[in-house]
């Protein structure tokens, strides 16, 4: 708490110092820089326009229809989820874990708010020196309170229904038939999708239908700002947490030779825990902000690009009707997937649990890629007189739809169990143990960027040539707009992105319920199954199945990270797109634009100090997981009981998810706060070179993200086959495996995954803060000085970050 105390301090000492010193260097031109971008975004009247003989108002007015029905939708899954049969025994664990996700959420909970007071402290010294009136700063800041409640939410509603689904899908395992162990997951995905983006459209469409039109902006701002930051932390935080607890519970297994999730090992709770706050919670989050940021870039930019309002509400009514449509699609190719799934797997014991999976996948997005095109042509037979513009913003928005099925192939060569990249992970293994197995883990993780980039670039390329055709008629930067809708269409199909995204947290955790439940050993359980339920128990075959689906999980969170980690690149350079609109005064300043290259030094700089702070990030949330882990690891081998005990007792795991929280908690502060000081530095030094440092994060953070991510679905999955298809735990071979896993847990689910919001928070934050110091006066002596200040103390947590997280003996 009092590091806490400081960092405000000093903070709260600028905020107060700056007005002050602002009179005596800037009183003369307080007028010459308002605030832009967002800000003074004044939506058209949309109660005009023509669409199926409504006005657009009236159109909108329908998706609000439509987001109810998918909280209906939701609700309905949630509760079959819920209804579904399951034993005592297991039922009970599932409880202990919640109750342990409860009591890390609610601390997340206290931090959010702490954090909210240094964006809070920024937001309104910013909106105070320009001169915004005091009821819209309080607007702004409600609106990022509601950013942050909606972020939080959902990522609450997703660890309830996934330690549901959990302890659901472990007893269904017991049947001996695979489909129940594919569909439960599944369903809760589902569930857990279809809550998410349509409480994120309903808070976006009630803001563009019921706010007036001169306090949209600033609500979009607010609530922006709001949920990502809420997505940052939670991201950060949950990654550290799950990969302490993930790495303390693993290394079990090679010191003790015990079994995967050994009921005597007081860490798997906590690993059963962190499975749920860094691969629920974390992505839960990130998905709600990411879908919402998208959308509140491309807002921002037909408002700043378009000058004509009627076409202006014609883009509008097309961008939501389209998120609304996806919705509908999402929502039908589940039911016909899952129908079709039934069908062809319902009673078989054994089944390739990634083809129902692939094919939801394709089936959305080929049935998206349709409606999107009938939708466009009848909702925008003309812009500006063009009667071409339907097709080619269609053609754009397909690049992003498509993107999210194509990049999920291309990952899964890396890191799936059928991959020959995974499989030879494995095979180095065998002689040359986990340091070839390391080598080849990372060789996947090089190969993968270098195909998941041309993919990327391929995609953005045809965006761009399109764009070119005519876009350039309505709006000016017709490309800019191009690459934001394919950021767009990335998360079109966001509920089945989020549904496959969450199958992984439910089927490891159905695995450790299992094993901790102790089912096999409880007498007569197989009567009393076979008595209440109607069916013969089948041990072996279900902890199979569990196992052979923990692979698919595996493989398809890790299919959902680059597809989250691209829309933050291609949808940053839509935001950031804003922040040049108002350095350039609309693009008329040629002084200013011809600051955009390399031959402006200022620029240069900045993109060589982009790739510095990502890899900073990466090296400290990786040392927060290495002291986390230590100190999870010293602790479970001085208190694991293997002598005369069946399961470890509650306190003592009760004491490993503490020692998790603390030391995520640690690291997040430490992360969060260097990121929020650099931001403020940066963009007060010079504009230009934040401009180069934001366009830096991104190209940095996106190959970096690749490369972690999928180095460690390799990793993972090449222990995967090590234990399912060999069949050699407890040997060398999967020792080497094991040490490889440990090493791509923070690769995958804590450096990597965390680089999408705070790339995009980073760059929502920084539209305020460049804004202020150019209100301030660029080059002035207070700006300066601040930039100075505000650096000293992003290094103070840079240090901290690894001299006060290091192991102490």
């Amino acid at each position: 708490m009092r590091l806490m105390q400081r960092a405000a301090m000093v903070l709260t000492l600028g905020v107060l110092m700056a007005p002050a010193l602002l009179a005596q260097e800037t009183a003369q031109d307080a007028a010459h820089h308002r605030p832009g971008g967002e800000v003074n975004i004044q939506l058209p009247d949309l109660n005009t326009g023509d669409f199926f003989g409504m006005t657009g108002h009236g159109i909108l007015m329908t998706g609000l229809v439509v987001c109810v029905l998918g909280l209906l939708f939701g609700l309905w899954t949630y509760t079959a989820v819920k209804n579904l049969p399951v034993h005592q025994s297991m039922a009970d664990v599932s409880a202990l874990i919640y109750e342990t996700c409860k009591a890390y959420l609610v601390q997340q909970g206290k931090f959010l708010l702490i954090l909210e007071l240094f964006i809070g402290a920024v937001m309104i010294a910013y909106f105070w020196l320009t001169g915004l009136e005091p009821g819209r700063i309080a607007i702004v800041i409600i609106f990022s309170l509601i950013g942050i409640a909606g972020s939080y939410g959902v990522a609450w509603y997703g660890i309830r229904i996934n330690t549901l689904a959990n302890s659901r899908t472990a007893f269904a395992s017991l049947q001996g038939k695979a489909f129940p162990v594919c569909d439960i997951p599944l369903r809760s995905g589902m569930s857990v999708g279809m809550m998410l983006i349509s409480v994120e459209l309903l808070f976006m469409l009630a803001i563009l239908l019921f706010i007036p039109g001169e306090y949209a902006g600033v609500c979009f701002l607010g609530f922006a700002i709001g949920e990502s930051l809420g997505a940052a932390a939670l991201r950060i935080a949950g990654g550290i947490f799950t990969k302490i607890a993930d790495i303390g519970s693993d290394l079990m297994k090679v010191v003790f030779k015990i079994k995967e999730d050994d009921a005597r090992n007081p860490g798997v709770i906590a690993d059963c825990t962190g499975d749920n706050a860094g691969d629920s919670v974390g992505p839960t989050a990130d998905g709600f902000e990411t879908y919402g940021v998208t959308g509140v870039a491309l807002i921002s930019f037909i408002m700043l690009a378009v000058k004509d309002p009627a076409i202006q509400v014609q883009l509008l009514v097309w961008i939501f009707m389209m998120r609304v449509m996806m919705v509908l699609a999402s929502a039908g190719s589940y039911l016909v997937n899952n129908a079709w799934a039934k069908s062809t797997y319902g009673n078989v014991e054994k089944m390739n649990f990634e083809v129902p999976l692939t094919t939801l996948v394709w089936l959305t997005s080929i049935v998206s890629v349709i409606l999107t095109y009938v939708l466009s042509y009848e909702l925008i037979p003309s812009l500006g007189g063009n009667t071409s513009l339907w097709w080619q913003l269609s053609t754009v928005i397909t690049c992003g739809t498509l993107a999210g099925a194509i990049i999920p192939e291309f990952v899964k060569v890396f890191t799936s169990t059928h991959s020959g990249h995974v499989k030879e992970v494995v095979t180095s293994s065998r002689e040359g143990g986990a340091s070839l197995n390391i080598l080849s883990g990372l060789v996947a993780g090089n190969f993968s960027s270098y195909w998941l980039g041309l993919t990327i670039m391929g995609l953005m390329t045809i965006a761009y040539i399109v764009a070119s055709w005519g876009l350039g008629e309505i709006m000016v930067a017709p490309a800019i707009f191009a690459f934001g809708l394919v950021a767009f269409g990335f998360l079109g199909m966001g509920p089945v992105t989020i549904a496959v995204d969450s199958y992984g947290p439910v089927t490891d955790n159905a695995q450790s319920v299992y094993e901790l439940s102790q089912i096999e050993e409880i007498p007569n359980v197989e009567a009393e199954i076979q008595k209440s339920h109607g069916f013969k128990v089948n041990f072996k075959v279900a902890k199979e199945l569990l196992e052979e689906n923990d692979g698919a999980g595996n493989t398809f969170k890790a299919t959902a990270k680059p597809v989250l980690i691209g829309t933050a690149v291609v949808g940053a350079t839509t935001m950031i797109f804003a922040i040049i609109m108002a350095l350039t005064g609309g693009l008329t300043n040629a002084d200013a634009i011809a600051k955009l290259s390399i031959l402006h030094p200022p620029f240069l700089l900045g993109l060589i100090t982009g790739g510095a702070v990502i890899y900073w990030f990466t090296g400290a949330s990786m040392q927060a997981v290495t002291t986390g882990a230590y100190r999870a690891v010293e602790f479970i081998k001085k208190n694991i009981k293997l002598e005369g005990s069946t399961k470890a007792s509650v306190e003592d795991s009760k004491k490993v998810v503490e020692i998790c929280t603390i030391y995520a908690q640690r690291g997040m502060f430490n992360i969060f706060l260097g990121v929020f000081f650099s931001t403020l530095a940066f963009a007060f030094i010079e504009p230009f070179f934040f401009i180069g440092y934001l366009i830096s994060i991104a190209l940095f953070g996106l190959y970096q993200a690749i490369f972690m991510a999928n180095a460690g679905g390799a990793w993972d999955n090449a222990k995967k086959i090590v234990e399912t298809e060999l069949k050699m735990k407890g040997t060398p071979l999967h020792d080497a495996s094991v040490v490889g896993d440990t090493v791509g847990d923070p690769f995958k689910d804590t450096s990597s995954v965390a680089m999408n919001p705070v790339i995009k928070f980073t760059t929502l934050f920084g539209l305020l803060a460049v804004e202020l110091g150019v209100y301030i006066g660029t080059g002035a002596t207070i700006t300066v000085g601040l930039a100075a200040v505000f650096f000293v103390v992003s290094m103070y947590f840079v240090y901290r970050s690894f001299y006060g997280m290091r192991i102490e003996n």
